[in-house]
């Protein structure tokens, strides 16, 4: 591979930049690596070495065909890139035990940042993940779904309506669009793309979104910027431009010597960044720091929340499919209804007033006469009960369902069905006696050619 030259040039003088093991670096195939659910993916993945800076995170010592492995369509656990995990690492530090946060993922497809932050918030608190292009907004709501916690709720909407949201979040988590130097192992092609003037409308790009939902922080919440471009124009010359543009300060984060993780900082040292180079750790390209509002930001304000009697029907599915202790049903969508924390009700109509909202809660599905039909989102809950009726299938008939095809599992009366591998939920039938209907979602069945030797 070769590197372009105006890119080391750029980052010749960076702490801890080595140009040739540097170069070196990228004729070497990037690691692979998981994060494990901390309740589905317990487990998983036995022996095999951690991810320094999180704790939930393996690396593998080959890739595997993860759609041939039904727990990874059970949401057991994300395939997610080492260095991006650092995320949590800084999460805890910012967190510390603090409860009811609201925190917002801005660039959240295809979900990997946004998983990972729904593992280490409690029940009270609210993530919002957003991602304005719809169709890349489509495999978020996947992995969320997949993910099975109620309270991360998905939306698509331009920085600039979410600005509107004044002082409403406690967090937020910007991986903003870059030139993507930092992927070149994982993608080579990548390497076509860079040029300075795609460097220098990256950077132009990531200032205006910055800006754009900047108001929505609260005063002392934190915001959390992140790329995976190498180039000091997109990571500490943004920081400079905060620095200048807002009343901002570092928040201090302590990184062992060992992680071979560097510290940098902007031009005037007021903001702490950290980096990582693919010669120095097992991962890729990262830059990602993290910086305090000081000033103040308004608040929202908050429309009359309407009193609320939710559909008997609907709240009773929810007590038959979903374990958590206290939740409410909204209205339906498209005749769907979804369960929500009732910690998060007047939630919804602060959000609503502002932006669109994809996915609120966890669906339970809708009514169909004297039937329920239980919507696919129950099957990967969290919160799923156990006595729901079940059958356990074998890694072949997990595969076959995972086709949208028959699993063949044996001893079925009429009803509804909820298919487990392994404990995990993938998803429904609906025995008829003499055959089943398989309800997976189209747009998720698997498409490629099942090897049963595999």
């Amino acid at each position: 591979m070769t590197i372009p030259s105006q890119l080391l040039t750029d980052i010749h003088s960076l702490p801890g930049f080595d140009e040739h093991l540097f170069v070196a670096a990228h004729d070497v195939p990037p690691p692979v690596s998981v994060r494990r659910h901390p309740l589905k993916g317990a487990g998983l993945f036995a022996n095999h070495t951690t991810v320094k800076w999180c704790s939930d995170a393996v690396y593998l010592k080959e890739r595997p065909v993860f759609t041939l492995d039904p727990a990874f369509h059970g949401g057991a656990y994300y395939v997610q890139e080492a260095s991006s995990m650092f995320l949590q690492h800084i999460l805890h530090t910012a967190i510390n035990d603090r409860r009811g946060l609201r925190v917002l993922d801005l660039c959240a497809a295809p979900g990997g940042k946004s998983t990972l932050i729904a593992s280490l918030l409690d029940e009270e608190s609210l993530l919002i993940s957003n991602e304005v292009i719809r169709s890349r907004a489509s495999i978020l709501e996947e992995n969320v779904c997949k993910w099975g916690y109620i309270n991360n709720w998905v939306c698509s909407n331009d920085p600039r309506d979410i600005g509107r949201l004044h002082g409403y979040f406690d967090i937020i988590v910007v991986d903003a669009p870059c030139s993507g130097s930092g992927l070149w192992r994982k993608d080579p092609n990548a390497l076509n793309e860079w040029s300075e003037a795609n460097v220098a409308l990256c950077a132009a790009r990531q200032q205006r979104i910055l800006a754009d939902v900047w108001p929505a922080l609260k005063k002392g919440g934190i915001l959390i910027y992140a790329t995976c471009s190498y180039s000091p124009q997109e990571n500490e010359e943004v920081l400079d431009w905060a620095a200048a543009t807002w009343s901002c300060e570092q928040m201090p984060v302590t990184v062992p010597q060992d992680w071979n993780i560097d510290t940098v900082y902007n031009g005037t040292r007021q903001l702490q960044g950290f980096r990582f180079f693919p010669h120095k750790v097992a991962g890729e390209g990262f830059f990602i720091a993290p910086i305090v509002k000081t000033e103040e930001s308004g608040t929202i304000k908050n429309k009359q929340v309407s009193r609320h009697t939710p559909d008997k029907n609907a709240m009773a599915a929810a007590a038959r499919y979903l374990s958590h202790h206290d939740m409410t049903v909204t209205a339906p969508r498209d005749n769907v209804f979804q369960a929500v924390a009732a910690c998060h009700w007047a939630d919804i109509s602060i959000l609503e007033k502002h932006i669109y909202l994809r996915r609120i809660g966890t669906s339970i599905g809708e009514p169909a006469g004297k039937d329920w039909i239980p919507a696919h989102d129950i099957a990967l809950s969290i919160y799923a009960n156990e006595d729901i009726p079940a059958a356990a299938l074998s890694r072949e008939q997990a595969l076959r369902f995972l086709k949208r095809e028959d699993p063949q599992a044996e001893g079925l009366q009429k009803g509804w069905y909820l298919m487990r591998y392994n404990g995990l939920g993938l998803g429904w039938v609906k025995s008829l006696g003499n055959r089943v209907n398989n309800y997976l979602p189209k747009q998720w069945r698997i498409r490629m050619d099942i090897d049963d030797s595999q």
